[in-house]
């Protein structure tokens, strides 16, 4: 009896003990814009999974996805007030920033396993150098949402294919520029109002990463799919720095942990959504082809004549692009 008096008792010590830490959690909040089941919400899941895994408790992540915190201008706001502490974002930053822009860099990356390799060494490093001084955050990892490739209505052969063709770009400088070089009428409008358009013939095609080609289904209204992969798109989790910067040591190695591992969780879906992508634009009637060497050439050129805007803004841009071919 005096035996399982003790027992009973060592049960309400840990279950009061559990109670206790339970009650004493630091919450962490994470918004982001992407819906459930893409690639930065899952990323932002498995982060919150492996802090609290890594912390023991200390830490729990509640998550905020497909912009329930505002758009995306309004939560890295917040995160930079501290009203929030995380975030998930891609090149918005470069408005605090100029470099940050330099995540998307037209024609930069041949492949995921060398975007991979510059993103988890110098390249990233150089990017960043200054950027939570000037912006109040830090950049805690670097993954992939997915290759940029064209959407159209005609076949895509070659740059000449593309000339005066209206295409949906992104209202980002860097994205108009890269369509002008590439000879292309770009039409910046918000993604939500692409099918309409094209619809109503106001454009020809666009481009956008395969999940979202998918997601839409715009190969039912654009059934040329052209794997030209022109811009790896890459966001990034942050942290606001102050509150990152009063961290004791061992949770800064947590976050750190659990924010490279989050990221190497995102880049190993992305081959196998990319190919899952792939069969359901084929089963859905898409026309998928590869552009030819001189068609990837002469995109390539023009790629590098768009990267003349970060001569102008990001004074190491040399040092980051020449990182970047290291890598490859």
């Amino acid at each position: 009896m005096k035996r399982l008096s003790i027992v009973l008792l060592a049960l309400a010590v840990l279950s009061f003990g559990l109670a206790t830490a339970a009650r004493s959690a630091v919450t962490i909040q994470i918004a982001g814009m992407k819906p459930e089941g893409e690639p930065e919400t899952l990323g932002m899941y498995k982060f919150g999974e492996l802090l609290t895994k890594l912390s023991a408790g200390k830490y729990e992540v509640k998550v905020f996805p497909n912009s329930q915190l505002g758009k995306e201008n309004a939560y890295i706001a917040s995160t930079r007030r501290g009203t929030i502490q995380m975030c998930a974002t891609g090149t918005q930053t470069s408005a605090l920033f100029p470099a940050m822009a330099m995540l998307e860099t037209p024609m930069l990356f041949s492949n995921l396993d060398h975007a991979r390799r510059a993103m988890n060494g110098k390249t990233f490093e150089l990017i960043n150098k200054g950027f939570p001084e000037k912006s109040g955050l830090r950049t805690l990892n670097a993954f992939p949402l997915g290759f940029r490739h064209f959407y159209s209505k005609k076949v895509l052969k070659s740059m000449d294919d593309l000339k005066g063709l209206k295409m949906r770009v992104p209202n980002i400088p860097l994205y108009v520029n890269f369509a002008k070089e590439c000879g292309i009428s770009g039409q910046p409008m918000p993604f939500a109002e692409v099918p309409a358009a094209l619809d109503q013939g106001v454009i020809d095609g666009g481009d956008s990463p395969l999940a979202d080609i998918t997601a839409l289904k715009m190969y039912e209204i654009t059934p040329n799919i052209t794997l030209s992969g022109h811009i790896l798109v890459i966001h990034s989790l942050y942290i606001n720095e102050e509150f990152y910067s009063k961290l004791p040591d061992q949770d800064k190695a947590w976050f750190n942990q659990a924010a490279k591992e989050s990221a190497d969780y995102v880049w190993d879906l992305m081959g196998d959504l990319e190919k899952n992508a792939v069969k359901t634009i084929n089963a859905g009637g898409g026309k998928i082809s590869e552009p030819s060497p001189e068609f990837r050439s002469a995109m390539l050129e023009a790629g590098k004549r768009s990267w003349s805007l970060f001569y102008k803004t990001v004074p190491n841009a040399k040092e980051i692009l020449d990182s970047a071919a290291e890598y490859k």
